[in-house]
């Protein structure tokens, strides 16, 4: 596992956190760069604490990983350090100078604008941001003097690492179908959410990957406008134990089964090499705990089954619990 990049399937909201904090402590990674804005939050479940991140990269749990934040994010300054006391990396967290700078300006606009907020956007001021960007009037994080013990060259980094054959983690955010490419348009985020993105965002070209890791959840959730296909009522969502609030914002998320065909479409535009699986003991509550395939019931294995036929990629870590460490491994 040199180099890897975790990138969600569908709407977000995958787990993709636990699945990168596993890996951070599992396999001692060295560096971990965090790609896309504030508007995303990971959820991680540690040592008995609850952290949702919008900022520090999922790896932290593992106090030997360099943390580093890539040329293609957008800092939200206050939120960033907030995050960097909540979970004590100071000595240990880099931001690349050509990060771009989000601001509460930015979410003035995106709660005012009518058009933005019938597409259900979390008012951070992601897309003003980026729009500021693209017309290359945006300040970046060199012009900011609060994040100069920060300032790195994190492509630089990044490569001299995978150089000398160290673990390395690109860190995506979201999901595919939020990509501005490849989603439900105009129901998507400001940005691209693929794998090929996420390199590019980090500074890491594509030939220097060796893992494509996809993190399915065993059922679709997404919050905000747009079409869900298959979408269940809130009330039969809450009967199965499906209906969740999103970590960064709390809002409900609207949930729909397990979509295969879907998910051949997004394996394929990732270029999914390997997938991950979250609360497969919420679809199937006698996995919980189990740390073992064997420990699996019939029914539960036939379900890992169909998505690894529909993905055509192997089903490598399986979550079967809200903590950390609460995984299957198969890649042995």
């Amino acid at each position: 596992m040199a180099c890897t990049v975790v990138a969600g399937a569908f709407w977000g909201d995958e787990g993709k956190g636990k699945i990168i904090s596993y890996l951070a402590l599992k396999d001692k990674v060295d560096v971990c760069i965090r790609t896309g804005s504030v508007n995303a939050a990971h959820t991680i479940h540690f040592k008995g604490k609850r952290y949702a991140l919008h900022m520090v990269p999922s790896t932290f749990v593992y106090d030997k990983c360099r943390l580093l934040i890539g040329p293609g994010a957008n800092i939200h300054v206050p939120q960033f350090l907030k995050e960097v006391a909540q979970t004590d990396v100071e000595g240990r967290i880099g931001i690349d100078r050509q990060a771009s700078i989000i601001t509460q300006q930015h979410s003035g606009i995106d709660r005012s604008n009518g058009h933005l907020k019938s597409l259900g956007t979390t008012e951070w001021g992601v897309g003003p941001a980026v729009q500021e960007r693209a017309k290359r009037s945006a300040k970046l994080a060199k012009d900011i003097p609060e994040l100069k013990q920060f300032l790195v060259d994190v492509a630089g980094e990044a490569n001299a690492a995978i150089d000398l054959n160290k673990t390395v983690i690109l860190e995506g955010t979201q999901g595919l179908m939020l990509s501005l490419y490849h989603g439900s348009y105009p129901y998507v985020t400001s940005r691209d959410t693929s794998a090929a993105a996420i390199c590019s965002e980090s500074g890491v070209g594509p030939s220097r990957v060796d893992t494509i890791m996809v993190v399915f959840k065993a059922f679709i959730t997404r919050v905000g406008a747009g079409d869900l296909p298959g979408e269940l009522p809130k009330d039969e969502a809450i009967r199965r134990g499906w209906f969740e609030t999103a970590a960064g914002t709390g809002r409900n998320r609207r949930s729909a089964p397990f979509n295969f065909d879907l998910a051949q479409r997004v394996a394929k535009i990732h270029g999914a090499t390997e997938a991950a699986v979250t609360k497969l003991d919420v679809l199937f509550p006698s996995c919980k705990n189990a740390t073992s395939y064997d420990q699996l019931p019939k029914e539960a294995k036939d379900f890992l089954v169909k998505i690894e036929k529909a993905a055509q990629v192997p089903v490598t870590l399986v979550g079967t619990g809200p903590g950390a460490l609460d995984i299957i491994d198969r890649r042995d």
